[in-house]
């Protein structure tokens, strides 16, 4: 599958070219070329998590990856409970909660790290992911690409604007895991970030 870009001034990429570009070189955001259906059969059928996983992504990144990676990739990255709770007859929710960071944002920052070790592998390069955070996408995405070789991340964050334990999750890994405190807002991280880009 393609993604083209949302200001449509450069040309479509693959899977693994969006992953790593993270924006378009047009400033736009990456979206896949079509949404494949899913009939409600396939919601129906007995799956783990890391199963249901495994077959929504798989036609988005066909012929980039086998499905039997892509599905060690997801029993890796969602290794937690994603228990359904029923709140009345015929009215589930899916709890994002339960990973790592207790965050929603541990579901694509564990999926992304875990793609990226996997077209990493093999090469002989080294990859600085950047990142500004009010507190939960930084926590998500250190504790995701925590000890992933061959990728350091640096997480910018604003002074005295982050809960205690999202400061925690941010600043006590160590390893390739690089936490910067600003003085100042989000929006000054985030302006930090933006000019690294370009």
């Amino acid at each position: 599958m393609k993604y083209f870009s949302t200001n449509l001034k450069t040309e479509p990429v693959n899977f693994e070219e969006a992953l790593f570009k993270g924006l378009a070189p047009d400033g736009g955001l990456f979206m896949p070329e079509n949404i494949p259906y899913l009939s409600p059969e396939f919601f129906k059928e007995k799956m783990t998590y890391p199963e249901l996983a495994t077959e929504m992504i798989f036609p988005f990144i066909d012929g980039e990856m086998d499905k039997s990676r892509l599905n060690e990739i997801c029993k890796s990255a969602f290794n937690f409970s994603v228990p359904i709770v029923s709140i009345q007859p015929n009215l589930n929710i899916l709890e994002l909660f339960h990973g790592p960071t207790l965050a929603f944002k541990d579901f694509a920052a564990r999926f992304m790290a875990r793609s990226m070790q996997y077209f990493m592998q093999n090469k002989n390069e080294q990859r600085t992911i950047l990142v500004a955070t009010s507190g939960d996408t930084g926590s998500a995405v250190a504790n995701g690409f925590y000890k992933v070789d061959g990728i350091n991340v640096v997480i910018l964050y604003p002074s005295g604007k982050v809960s205690k334990i999202q400061e925690q999750q941010l600043t006590t890994l160590g390893e390739n895991i690089n936490a910067i405190e600003v003085e100042g807002s989000f929006d000054d991280c985030q302006r930090i970030v933006k000019t690294s880009f370009l």
